[in-house]
């Protein structure tokens, strides 16, 4: 899918916007990569080691200091005006993604930062898109099947990440009677499906490291709930279906909310670890009645390694309806892979890599 367009990337050089330069790259995009100047040093070696793997033109990468938090960007006149002029597609990643984040900073980056990037996107001369990367959390406490085309509620929300990214969607929303816009909603974003490879170890991952740490018996016992499904989506196949819409003018406009539409309930989560880690399925289950009070003990996270803020999602009572999605990439030849087939990759590198830098 040949996409011969400039780029501008916000998040640069993180685990995600990595990845998907990459892809782009490999497809001829050039590339405006906003980096907080923290970052730089990284931003530059990244770029530079994608260019070695695709074979690229380093020219291709224009890394620019920057944050979205500050007006225009944060952008000096002369970079401000060359990315209105040369960009042709945004795509909008950076935000604050901790669960337990306090709320002036949670306001911040993902409300103020997205409408800084909203303003921006409006004065580019020649755009053709804008991508703005959500999540399907922005539905909070809503329970049932959550609908790609559903946004507003006054359930509430669980924190205030959740919050934010909600009141960030709902000014991208509103923008689409204006411009080009494609709005993403990752599910549970995990490593990838083949390599197993991830640049944190949070959602499944908690789970995957209780696990290991007595196979022979916390394998027994199965802690997950069978009413409750944690949506997983590993991350080559939210890269791959990102690109395939920038490609397809049918996603302009679109919601899409890119999870898995077949996932398996905490409790199937639970014996397919068990399996891939100790071989066998688990004897019991604890009702998640006694569960879901037990992990939101004070000391509980030291023992299960599971941080308060987390354990509300293994006990979610919600579906996410990807029929819009699974409509736009059916022609692209990109489904969700299953969990059981990829979760031998996910424990694999997990042993391999005990931690991460």
């Amino acid at each position: 899918m040949p996409f011969n367009e400039t780029v501008f990337v916000t998040g640069f050089p993180g685990f995600i916007a990595t990845r998907l330069v990459k892809r782009l790259a490999a497809e001829g995009a050039r590339f405006i990569l906003l980096t907080q100047p923290a970052f730089l040093a990284a931003a530059r070696a990244e770029a530079a080691a994608i260019a070695g793997e695709t074979g690229v033109d380093p020219g291709r990468f224009t890394i620019v200091a920057g944050d979205i938090t500050e007006p225009n960007l944060g952008l000096d006149a002369g970079a401000l005006e060359n990315a209105r002029r040369e960009t042709t597609t945004v795509f909008h990643l950076a935000a604050i993604y901790d669960l337990a984040v306090a709320e002036d900073i949670a306001r911040h980056v993902n409300v103020e930062g997205t409408r800084n990037v909203n303003k921006f996107a409006k004065s580019i001369e020649h755009l053709k898109r804008y991508h703005y990367v959500s999540t399907c959390y922005v539905s909070g406490r809503r329970q049932g099947i959550i609908q790609e085309s559903e946004l507003h509620h006054d359930a509430g929300f669980r924190n205030h990440y959740e919050e934010t990214k909600y009141l960030a969607e709902t000014e991208v929303e509103a923008l689409k009677a204006e411009l080009p816009i494609t709005i993403h909603r990752p599910s549970v974003v995990c490593g990838d499906s083949r390599a197993g490879e991830t640049a944190k170890y949070d959602g499944i991952y908690y789970l995957i490291h209780y696990l290991r740490k007595w196979p022979g018996g916390l394998t027994l016992l199965n802690i997950g709930k069978r009413e409750a499904n944690l949506n997983l989506v590993p991350i080559d196949f939210l890269i791959e279906a990102m690109c395939a819409l920038a490609t397809d003018d049918r996603a302009i406009g679109a919601t899409v909310q890119l999870a898995d539409p077949s996932p398996l309930t905490t409790h199937q989560l639970f014996d397919e670890i068990s399996k891939a880690i100790g071989g066998r399925d688990s004897f019991a289950t604890i009702p998640a009645g006694i569960v879901y009070p037990v992990l939101k003990l004070p000391l509980a996270p030291k023992i299960t390694g599971l941080p308060h803020s987390a354990v509300p999602y293994f006990f979610l009572e919600q579906t996410y309806d990807t029929t819009r999605a699974g409509e736009l990439l059916e022609p692209h030849g990109i489904r969700c892979p299953s969990f059981p087939d990829y979760v031998g990759a996910l424990v694999d590198f997990v042993a391999g890599h005990p931690t991460l830098r």
